[in-house]
């Protein structure tokens, strides 16, 4: 009988032993099967999203394809994270339609070793897409909460290189001024006089103009000499330019 019971007792523990592995090798094909998903809907969204549209730099189609979007969003909106639509990050704020954001980078004509400036961290997703094409990006929200967020996942993604404050974006940066380029991701009703005079000859300036609520329009600028040559786009619908009280 003590005999029979040991083996009994050994052929429990084996099967637990055998439960335990399967369940850990089950919770790591989950793992793995999430990420390819998110891979997957990541390649659906350049394609179908931004590709199609006409989105045909290679640096922008390139960096959307890299940066985990999903990364940026808020646990609950996971799932719709690569949808072609914006989302809520809290603060009232929004991540940016992903057709959106490749428009906007496309048109700001970024190469290796330009400096960028952004106005309107947000949740730090644009910032990074910038942060693919060239090291020198300047990030600046005006929420200290979502500037501390977005630092952190910047940091978690390795985009130690990305400079981000909180601070009112319409005085821009001045301390790393002239800028490249400058892209606004918050609608003000006219662009800040300041950003015009950190914009370097022949830079570009990528900004939604327009009261909130009505119509907004998608301007690219471009500095020459003392003359700013003024290009509409497209008519879009971004969150109000927020100013420091």
């Amino acid at each position: 009988m003590r005999k029979d019971y040991k083996e009994d007792n050994a052929a429990k523990m084996k099967f637990v032993s055998l439960c335990t592995l399967m369940t850990v090798v089950f919770s790591l094909c989950e793992s793995a099967i999430g990420e390819i998903d998110y891979q997957h809907l990541r390649i659906q969204m350049v394609e179908r999203q931004i590709r199609a549209r006409g989105v045909k730099d290679k640096k922008v189609l390139s960096a959307m394809m890299k940066v985990p979007r999903h990364k940026f969003v808020l646990e609950k909106y996971l799932k719709k994270a690569y949808g072609d639509y914006p989302l809520p990050i809290g603060e009232g704020q929004t991540i940016s339609q992903p057709y959106i954001v490749a428009v906007m980078t496309e048109l700001l004509e970024l190469k290796e070793g330009d400096k960028v400036l952004e106005i309107g961290t947000g949740s730090g997703y644009q910032a990074a897409i910038l942060g693919e094409i060239t090291k020198e990006v300047y990030t600046i929200e005006i929420i200290p909460e979502l500037a501390k967020r977005a630092k952190k996942t910047l940091l978690s993604q390795s985009y130690d290189y990305i400079k981000i404050k909180a601070g009112d974006g319409y005085f821009g940066w001045e301390e790393y001024a002239p800028f490249d380029a400058i892209i606004v991701t918050a609608a003000p009703a006219h662009i800040p006089p300041p950003l015009k005079k950190q914009l370097k000859d022949g830079g570009r300036i990528v900004i939604p103009v327009g009261m909130p609520g009505a119509y907004q329009t998608l301007w690219r600028v471009r500095k020459s000499g003392e003359k700013l040559e003024m290009n509409n786009i497209m008519g879009v619908s971004f969150v109000p330019f927020t100013r420091a009280r």
